[in-house]
């Protein structure tokens, strides 16, 4: 059989990093063909790295688009707002595609998205990588096989870690909603997924709580300046100083997002210019550092979902119980424990995950997307199911901004029922 062919418009951390990395581990089988970036140094490294002619590579995803079809599968890796133009100009040339979450900032795009792909019959896989990693797996497995009986309540927190919120969300990309997403959609929309999957059921009720507490300028150090790099006299005590975390030996992510230059002065006068070197109480940030939601879901399960930046583990840890037993899991320590309650013997299974990003995760949908190509096995991570979460997401997002309890269905015939989008 031919190698599969790929092409990635977005050459950034997930693109570049994440996804990509597995075609040199699999060349026999599959190769990129093609990279869009409009930044000249991501691309170049792209380019070198996976042999690719300078006739392939483009400035732009709108350049990559405007050509025949060059790949049996395109991975859209960009920022979030253009992921529902790049992802409906793929579906019209016939390419199978690999679409970086969230689909949209946007949902009457997601909703759109959904409608398109099923009147073109094209095969979308959303990167809830979640569910590829052999932890979650294992969960979805001890779930089905009903050892703990029927599930009634869950308990999951979203446990984002001080370093990496401040990274992300109050430097990095996603620090304003209107540019990128709400916390919930840009970070949580993998918990949404995954809760839903687990259930196997969908969400018909939600509520939340949460706001921006901490990181804001009412709680910056006195005589902290705009920058780390201005002579910051608490350097020595704030966990949150530039230089700390990014001029270490260590050029792995997060330090990797300053630019395709790793030495140290570059990385020094990205801290001194760019937006990973400001003060994280001296920003423009908005979205939530911490938030709470209700569901209920149509199977009559309950869950109680928490997200915060103020936690030392990026972790996620939950509680599955149930009419026989309980299971208690870590996704960082990669450990289940199963409790029957009629034996009163706690079982624990601890998983070996890969050292590929996202405990494997990252590593396992590259796998289904080549399995999908080939005909090997049937996309069991479908586009309605991707699209029911970010309902999930927006829904929460509403009920936190207005304060009252939000019906998913009515939620979402009123979006559906607005302006229609035009694509």
């Amino acid at each position: 059989m031919a190698k599969i062919t790929l092409a990635l418009v977005g050459a950034g951390e997930r693109g570049q990093f994440s996804y990509a990395p597995y075609a040199r581990t699999h060349e026999y089988e599959l190769e990129f063909m093609a990279v869009a970036d409009p930044n000249e140094g991501r691309r170049a490294s792209f380019q070198k790295e996976y042999h690719i002619k300078d006739e392939m590579a483009f400035a732009s995803g709108e350049q990559f688009f405007a050509q025949p079809k060059l790949a049996d599968a395109v991975l859209i890796c960009t920022q979030d707002n253009q992921h529902f133009d790049y992802a409906c100009q793929a579906i019209r040339k016939g390419y199978i595609i690999m679409l970086e979450k969230p689909i949209s900032p946007n949902l009457q795009e997601c909703l759109e998205l959904q409608r398109l792909a099923e009147e073109y019959g094209t095969t979308i896989v959303v990167c809830h990588v979640l569910r590829y990693t052999k932890f979650y797996r294992k969960m979805k497995e001890l779930i089905d096989s009903r050892v703990i009986g029927d599930i009634v309540s869950v308990t999951h927190a979203e446990n984002v870690a001080y370093w990496h919120y401040a990274h992300s969300y109050v430097r990095g990309n996603w620090h304003v909603t209107a540019d990128s997403s709400p916390m919930i959609l840009a970070k949580c929309c993998h918990d949404m997924d995954i809760l839903a999957w687990l259930l196997d059921s969908k969400c018909s009720t939600v509520s939340s709580f949460g706001d921006l507490k901490y990181f804001k300028k009412e709680n910056a150090p006195e005589g902290s300046p705009e920058r780390c790099t201005d002579g910051c006299s608490h350097s020595g005590t704030c966990p949150y100083y530039a230089p700390n975390i990014y001029l270490t030996e260590d050029t792995s992510w997060p330090t990797s997002c300053l630019g395709s230059d790793m030495s140290y002065e570059a990385r020094k006068r990205a801290l001194m210019e760019g937006p990973y070197g400001k003060c994280v109480f001296h920003n423009d940030n908005d979205v939530v550092d911490h938030q709470v939601a209700t569901l209920l879901f149509d199977n009559g399960v309950t869950v109680a979902f928490t997200m915060s930046a103020f936690t030392n583990d990026c972790d996620r840890t939950m509680k599955f119980m149930g009419t026989k037993g309980e299971i208690r899991a870590s996704m960082e320590k990669n450990v289940i424990e199963v409790t029957e309650f009629a034996t009163g013997t706690t079982n624990e299974y601890r998983i070996n995950p890969s050292s590929a990003k996202h405990s494997g995760g990252d590593e396992g949908i590259m796998e289904e997307l080549v399995a999908i190509i080939k005909g090997e096995r049937d996309n069991t991570n479908l586009i309605q199911q991707s699209v029911h979460s970010h309902v999930m997401a927006f829904a929460v997002e509403e009920s936190r901004l207005t304060g009252r309890t939000v019906q998913i269905a009515d939620f979402e015939k009123r979006v559906m029922d607005a302006q229609q989008v035009s694509v």
